[in-house]
């Protein structure tokens, strides 16, 4: 390898063994399984994996699953941006906190966090008699598995957009309120557009652990099939009764919606880096 400046050359030997190398990872601990997973969805025939996806029970999981995802990622994309232009443009008391609470999901196991949710929500927990007096039932329920998503996707918009915010400075903005701008016409015509790449390829990891969350949810949900499973849930629960085709069918189309995210986050990185 020799030095030049600006950046390093390697022997042709060298660039074909690193990319033999990284084409015999992706084969092996991607491609491979993805194509399993397939193989496996379709093993009994075409029929059989249909009847599996539209079983009513299968269907419920898909429905919550996107259900979350719908609540997850609007109320945390707003508030990503809320926050990311709070880090950015602002000090304030208390801003180390509001950082360390927004890594907070990244910095706990997902499993901590449902027990969380059980010990404040649960019928034994510290609000579930005055939740249970009311009616209101949280764990073990839609909206434990709602509160879990929104908890373990806070992270992802936020941490987009920050050095974003913070590399490209103010001067624009301030440019556009001293030209008459209103504060709403700033953020459009102005913090929006140069934010966009960057919003979308958050959006789209946001969603991506959206629709993929295991470890919070499965604390949360009961297992209560129809009711709280999400398509992951849905997938351990046919696995362990041994239905495999049926646990590779529900498994195909989230790997499916893996795919398209990975494309949509290849596409908008490729933006963002340009």
């Amino acid at each position: 390898m020799t030095a030049v400046p600006g950046r390093l050359t390697e022997s042709a030997a060298v660039r074909w063994a690193l990319t033999a190398a990284a084409l015999v990872f992706l084969l092996c601990f991607l491609f491979v399984p993805l194509a399993a997973v397939f193989v496996q969805a379709f093993a009994d025939g075409v029929g059989e994996y249909w009847l599996a996806l539209v079983e009513p029970t299968a269907l419920a999981a898909l429905r919550l699953t996107v259900i979350a995802a719908l609540v997850a990622v609007p109320l945390n994309t707003l508030f990503g941006v809320a926050a990311a232009w709070l880090l950015a443009r602002f000090q304030f008391p208390g801003r180390g906190l509001l950082v360390t609470l927004i890594d907070l999901p990244f910095a706990i196991s997902p499993v901590v966090a449902g027990l969380v949710f059980v010990l404040m929500f649960g019928a034994q927990g510290l609000l579930g008699p005055w939740l249970a007096a009311h009616g209101i039932r949280i764990v073990f329920a839609v909206p434990g598995i709602l509160l879990a998503t929104l908890f373990v996707t806070v992270p992802f918009v936020a941490r987009e957009l920050i050095p974003v915010m913070q590399e490209q400075g103010s001067e624009e903005e301030q440019a556009a309120l001293a030209l008459g701008a209103s504060g709403w016409q700033m953020f459009t015509r102005v913090t929006l557009p140069n934010i966009r790449w960057a919003l979308l390829y958050g959006v789209v990891l946001l969603n991506a652990r959206a629709i993929g969350e295991f470890g919070a949810v499965s604390i949360v949900s009961g297992h209560i099939r129809g009711q709280t499973n999400t398509a992951p849930l849905h997938v351990e629960i046919l696995y362990n009764e041994y239905n495999f085709a049926a646990a590779f069918a529900v498994a195909s189309v989230l790997a499916m919606m893996a795919l398209v995210t990975l494309a949509a986050k290849s596409f908008i990185g490729r933006r963002v880096g340009g």
